[in-house]
C-alpha cells in the first residue's frame, strides 16, 4: 500500500513540474555536451600540440648552439618582446612588414568585427585613448548593431518567409507547417551554398596559403561570429588590391550575418520548434485566469456591497414606516 501511495506522489509530483525537470534535463545535457566536446578536441589536439612543442624546442636548442655568444635569457626576452608585438598583430618579419593594421580599410575592418561581436584578435588597439574608444564605441555600436539588424531582419523575413508560405499555403492548399518545413530546408541550401560554399571556393582561389577546407571553417567561424582570429584575410605579403579586398570582406560579413540571423529566425518559427522550446519555459499565467480572479473578487465586492446597502435601507424603512392601506394603490377601492 505504501510502495503505490509514494509512486503515485511521486508520478503526481512530476507532472505537475514537467517543465522544471525537463529544464533540468536540458542544463544537464548542455554540461554533458560541454565534456564531450573537451574530450574530443583534447585527445585530436594534445598530440598535434606536443609535436609543436618539440619541434620549438628543438629549433631554439639548434639555433642557440649555433650562436654560442648568444645568451638563452636574451633570447627569451627578444622572443617575449616579439610575440608580444604579434598579439597585437605586428609582425618583426621582413616580408610582413608592408600591411599596415590601422589604415583606414583594415580599421574599417576592425569596427566591423568589433560591433558584430565577431573579434578576431588578431588586431586590438595598441594606445589607451584606443582602448577606451573602443569601450565606448562598443557600448554604443552593439546595441546599435543590434536594433539594425533587427529591423533589417524583420523587413527581410516578410518577403523571404511569410509571404512565400502564406502563397503556397493558400493557392496550392497545402499544409502550413509542411510548407514552413520545406521553405526553410531550401532557404538553409541557399544560404550555405551562395554564403559558404562559393566564398569558400573564392577565398582558396585568393588567399595563396588557404584551401577549401580552410576557407571553409573560415567563413563558418566568421558568419557565426565566432572569431578564433586563427584565419584572417587579406594578411598575406604583398596582397593585390589589398585595400579594396578588405572592404570587400567587411561587406560579405555584413550581408552573411544578416542571411544567417534570418535563416536562423525562420526555423525558430517553425511550429516543432516552438514546441520544442515551450517544454523548458515556465507556463505563463492566462489572461483568462486574470480575468476570472478579477471578475470573482469584483462579484464578492458587489455582493457585500448589496447585502450592506440591503441592511442599511431595511433600517431606514424601519424607523420610517408607512401603512399599508396608503401604501399600495392596489388595495384602494377609490382607484380600481
Amino acid at each position: 500500500m505504501l510502495p503505490s501511495l509514494a509512486s503515485n506522489s511521486c508520478v503526481r509530483l512530476i507532472q505537475t513540474h514537467k517543465s522544471t525537470w525537463y529544464f533540468l534535463s536540458l542544463i544537464l545535457g548542455y554540461a554533458l555536451y560541454l565534456v564531450f566536446g573537451a574530450v574530443v578536441f583534447s585527445s585530436i589536439e594534445l598530440p598535434y600540440e606536443d609535436i609543436l612543442r618539440q619541434d620549438l624546442r628543438t629549433i631554439k636548442k639548434q639555433f642557440l648552439q649555433e650562436n654560442e655568444c648568444l645568451s638563452e635569457e636574451r633570447l627569451e626576452r627578444f622572443l617575449e618582446k616579439a610575440m608580444d608585438a604579434s598579439n597585437y598583430g605586428v609582425s618583426i618579419l621582413n616580408n610582413a612588414s608592408t600591411n599596415w593594421n590601422w589604415d583606414f580599410t583594415s580599421a574599417l575592418f576592425f569596427a566591423s568585427t568589433v560591433l558584430s561581436t565577431t573579434g578576431y584578435g588578431h588586431t586590438a588597439p595598441l594606445s589607451n585613448a584606443g582602448k577606451a574608444f573602443c569601450i565606448i564605441y562598443s557600448v554604443i555600436g552593439i546595441p546599435f548593431t543590434l536594433l539594425f539588424l533587427t529591423a533589417v531582419v524583420q523587413r527581410i523575413m516578410v518577403f523571404s518567409t511569410r509571404r512565400p508560405i502564406m502563397y503556397f499555403h493558400r493557392r496550392w492548399s497545402m499544409s502550413k507547417p509542411l510548407v514552413a518545413i520545406v521553405h526553410a530546408s531550401v532557404l538553409a541550401t541557399l544560404a550555405v551554398c551562395f554564403f559558404f560554399l562559393i566564398p569558400a571556393a573564392m577565398f582558396s582561389a585568393v588567399e595563396e596559403n588557404w584551401n577549401f577546407l580552410e576557407s571553409f571553417y573560415f567563413c563558418f567561424i566568421s558568419l557565426t561570429t565566432i572569431g578564433l582570429g586563427d584565419y584572417v584575410p587579406g594578411e598575406a605579403t604583398h596582397q593585390k588590391f589589398r585595400e579594396l579586398y578588405k572592404v570587400a570582406v567587411t561587406v560579405y560579413l555584413i550581408l552573411g550575418l544578416i542571411v544567417m540571423l534570418v535563416v536562423l529566425e525562420t526555423f525558430c518559427e517553425l511550429q516543432q520548434l516552438k514546441q520544442l522550446r515551450k517544454m523548458f519555459y515556465l507556463k505563463k499565467e492566462k489572461p483568462q485566469d486574470h480575468l476570472s480572479i478579477l471578475e470573482h473578487d469584483y462579484l464578492s465586492f458587489s455582493t457585500v456591497s448589496n447585502r450592506t446597502t440591503a441592511y442599511s435601507e431595511g433600517k431606514i424603512q424601519s424607523f420610517v414606516s408607512v401603512p399599508t392601506p396608503l401604501s399600495s394603490h392596489n388595495d384602494d377601492p377609490m382607484i380600481e
